[in-house]
């Protein structure tokens, strides 16, 4: 990691307001209206105007009941190395569950009553598989043309007709085939798909494109599922069990509170669905159903250990521990999950409300070959069945169960580390999504910025736009090293928690990130690749404190992901003070470095600033 050694953070005393105006110069001046009224009546100026920032450290964040989670190593040129792990619940499907048909009761009652068909029925694990899907965009993203392949794979991803493995068959028609549109001779026969008329219908993978995985995709990875023995409260025993209880990013489990190992081996990402034969109907004899195939999305599958869901669930049948989810939350506590990368880096972003643990088990049944009063022809039949598990279950506000995310996080150099929490105008802004750093902004003056608020009432300017920007130290990121710049800033109040943006005249013309609130902005501006700066506009909060006396709060910034994620959790910041943050920021390892307003003198045109243009009466 290379040093901050260009940096100079300079003491000051106290914050002073440097400049409250910034006089206009003359090529900045426009004047309208001079076609229309001779006496140009109004004119329209800029005027720019200081903006302080201050560094502030994040201890630790909420991390339970995440939307989305990450697993893995993230190496950050500038911040250092963040391992993520997670420690979870498992969910019973039903509480008080029956593997087979018969309840335990029943079964051991069976040689007493009087039906025939309750019989021990010697439930057994057959197989176990956690399955954690990867991320993936929503389909309309990632098939604009809705040709059957996703954009990072087609040709020409806004033609439909395009042919994208060059076989002759459009991708559209391939669809409508159930061809593979990404290989010319899909049923692998020698004949391509232009010429072949027995190729089976979609009996291949479909090739998808996953998201929001960082670093060497080709290099292997150590996956590992523990047994974990630490008990997750679902509620707070402080608050009378009235509240939810928060775990935060530094809580440790391992390796003091996890036990067996279920899986560990080495794995590979794929982009290719999972596919996995259905189970043979023997009832369906002119059909063969594990010709067929139940597809997946591209994820993580690892079969566990079957043996110990079978001692811990199936032998449990009829317990007390069984009995409900709070029982067995108590009785078997959940997994941990790590990954090891081989390479440098290798971090995952998951939904593990997506995640489900199968067990698949066989028991024995009998069968009355249709005369149900004549148990002579009776017989003992071998029957397969799934018995599904989840991590966590998210349905709209509510969430069930609770997994938490663990960050172990580097020492920051100790160059950003001394300018956190200083008190002072910062000369850079360090953001660090997770439990990293984010920055609060004042506007005008380090106090409540009254005065010029003042002299811009008594101006009786009218504000059209006001926009602040923050340019990227891009000499800082490239001299560390390759690092993705993050897409959008994030900027809210710091007492409210709510975002700075007037929903009720924003323009969004597609949900994506980058399609959703253009009014607001804050996207990341590039030149040859490289994030140069961002711009924020802010016009209805400066109208707010102009027109309407609002405060003139605590700005906060971070970075966003996902823009349409607008809550916050609790935090942990410096002298255990708990602040609430953007939820936003927890959900992505990503970072940068901006300039603050406290700059050097040869990065003044760089600096950190509020441009308010306005129109004034002459």
């Amino acid at each position: 990691m290379i040093l901050l050694n260009r940096l100079r953070f300079p003491a000051i005393a106290g914050l002073l307001l440097i400049v409250a105006f910034v006089s206009c110069n003359d090529e900045e001046l426009t004047t309208l209206g001079a076609t229309v009224i001779g006496s140009e009546p109004f004119s329209t100026n800029r005027q720019v105007y200081d903006v302080f920032a201050f560094n502030k450290k994040i201890e630790a964040v909420q991390t339970n009941k995440l939307p989305i989670y990450q697993l893995g190593l993230y190496n950050d040129p500038i911040y250092g190395k963040t391992e993520a792990q997670i420690t979870s619940q498992l969910l019973l499907s039903q509480a008080n569950p029956t593997f087979g048909l018969y309840s335990q009761k029943s079964e051991d009652l069976g040689d007493t009553d009087d039906i025939a068909t309750t019989i021990q029925e010697n439930e057994v694990v057959k197989e176990v598989y956690l399955y954690i899907p990867y991320l993936t965009k929503a389909n309309l993203q990632r098939d604009i043309d809705n040709d059957g392949v996703d954009n990072a794979f087609d040709v020409d991803p806004n033609d439909p007709n395009s042919d994208s493995d060059g076989d002759g068959v459009t991708d559209g028609q391939e669809k409508i085939d159930g061809t593979n549109p990404l290989n010319p001779d899909t049923d692998g026969d020698g004949i391509n798909d232009d010429t072949d008329t027995d190729t089976p219908k979609n009996k291949f993978p479909k090739k998808i494109d996953i998201d929001s995985i960082y670093g060497d995709r080709e290099a292997p990875f150590r996956f590992k599922v523990e047994q974990s023995t630490y008990y997750l409260r679902n509620l707070d025993p402080s608050t009378n069990f009235q509240q939810g209880q928060e775990y935060f990013s530094s809580q440790q489990f391992s390796p003091a509170f996890v036990e067996e190992v279920l899986f560990d081996g080495e794995l590979t990402i794929s982009d290719l669905q999972i596919l996995t034969p259905k189970v043979d109907n023997p009832e369906t004899v002119d059909v063969d159903e594990s010709e067929d195939f139940d597809a997946v999305n591209p994820g993580i599958k690892v079969p566990l250990n079957a043996e110990f869901f079978q001692r811990n669930l199936l032998d449990m049948e009829g317990s007390q521990e069984l009995l409900s989810q709070t029982n067995f939350t108590e009785f078997l506590r959940g997994i941990h999950i790590s990954v090891t990368p081989t390479a440098e880096e290798l971090l995952f972003l998951f939904d593990i409300a997506q995640a489900r643990l199968t067990i698949t088990y066989e028991y024995q049944k009998v069968n009355v070959n249709s005369t149900t009063n004549d148990p002579s022809d009776d017989t003992i039949e071998t029957v397969q069945k799934d018995f599904v598990m989840n991590l966590l279950q998210i349905q709209g506000q509510t969430v069930n169960g609770n997994a938490v995310n663990t960050f172990n996080n580097d020492g920051l150099p100790q160059e950003i580390a001394d300018n956190l929490d200083t008190g002072q105008n910062a000369s850079r802004i360090f953001l660090k999504g997770g439990a990293g750093t984010y920055a609060e902004i004042k506007l005008f003056d380090p106090n409540n910025g009254l005065d010029i608020i003042n002299q811009i009432k008594a101006n009786n300017w009218i504000i059209n736009e006001a926009n602040l920007v923050f340019y990227v130290d891009r000499e800082l990121l490239d001299a560390n090293g390759t690092m993705i710049d993050p897409p959008r800033l994030y900027l809210y109040d710091t007492e409210t928690g709510a975002p700075l943006i007037n929903f009720t005249t924003e323009t969004t013309v597609s949900q994506d990130l980058f399609g959703s609130f253009l009014n607001y902005d804050g996207i990341v501006q590039k030149t040859g690749g490289k994030g140069i700066k961002y711009s924020v506009k802010i016009t209805d909060h400066i109208n707010n404190l102009i027109i309407r006396d609002a405060d003139n709060v605590t700005l906060g910034l971070t970075m966003t992901t996902d823009i349409s994620r607008l809550s916050t959790l609790d935090a942990m910041l410096a002298n255990n003070v708990e602040k609430e943050i953007p939820l936003i920021s927890t959900l992505t390892p990503l970072s940068t470095v901006l300039y603050g307003s406290n700059v050097e003198a040869q990065y003044e045109d760089k600096k950190l600033k509020l441009e308010i243009f306005y129109t004034e009466l002459n």
